[in-house]
């Protein structure tokens, strides 16, 4: 179990998914410090957003930011593989007030286990074959809107305006079609997030579980 083609163990990795808003990070940062942090390292797939820097911004405003395409997936898929296989990456930094990737990198690695949290990790099929543990948090969509709302104008420095707009004209249609559709590839659905603490605790069992089975 967990070999690659050298013969070699490899670390875990669980994806959690679900609607922007829906309680991922909280789930992800409960799981790194219930786990260790010497032990794990959580990936966002926001990181990995497509650089727009070669557009006007006035068009990347108007970017569809939820749809597959706006992702560069062969890249984290590729640096997914290099850390379940102990070795270290260079993780973009991408700038949401600008939606462009940073020049900047952040080395990663090695770690056992490998959180990866975004909107849309479960659509895709490369993201799910690596996967260890498929979750989906399911968070009613008048809560993940008010969160995205707080937290798109206090820490990505948007308008209120600009974020209703955004969520009628994308996230809504994109959420519909992609997101909660990839809850059926799911292991575990979470209500409630990062505050349904069974759930924590099973998925916690899990992984101590899959750690006893590489070493």
């Amino acid at each position: 179990m967990h070999k690659n083609d050298l013969g070699h163990r490899r670390g875990i990795l669980i994806g959690i998914a679900g609607a922007s808003g829906s309680g991922k990070t909280l789930v992800a940062q409960t799981l790194y410090d219930a786990l260790g942090s010497e032990k794990v390292v959580t990936l966002g797939e926001d990181s990995y957003y497509k650089d727009l820097s070669h557009l006007p911004f006035e068009d990347r405003v108007k970017f569809n930011f939820d749809h597959p395409d706006a992702f560069d997936h062969e890249l984290l898929t590729s640096h997914l593989q290099k850390l379940l296989q102990g070795e270290t990456i260079e993780h973009p930094v991408y700038d949401y007030s600008t939606h462009t990737r940073k020049i900047e990198t952040h080395r990663l690695g090695p770690h056992q286990i490998i959180i990866l949290e975004g909107i849309l990790i479960l659509n895709v099929p490369k993201l799910r074959d690596l996967m260890d543990i498929k979750i989906y948090i399911d968070t009613p969509p008048d809560v993940c809107f008010i969160r995205r709302l707080q937290r798109d104008i206090d820490e990505r420095g948007r308008s209120v305006d600009n974020v209703i707009q955004q969520y009628q004209e994308t996230v809504r249609p994109m959420y519909l079609q992609f997101i909660e559709p990839s809850k059926r590839y799911a292991d575990i659905i979470i209500p409630h997030g990062g505050k349904n603490v069974i759930a924590i605790d099973i998925i916690k069992s899990k992984i101590e579980k899959l750690l006893v089975e590489i070493e």
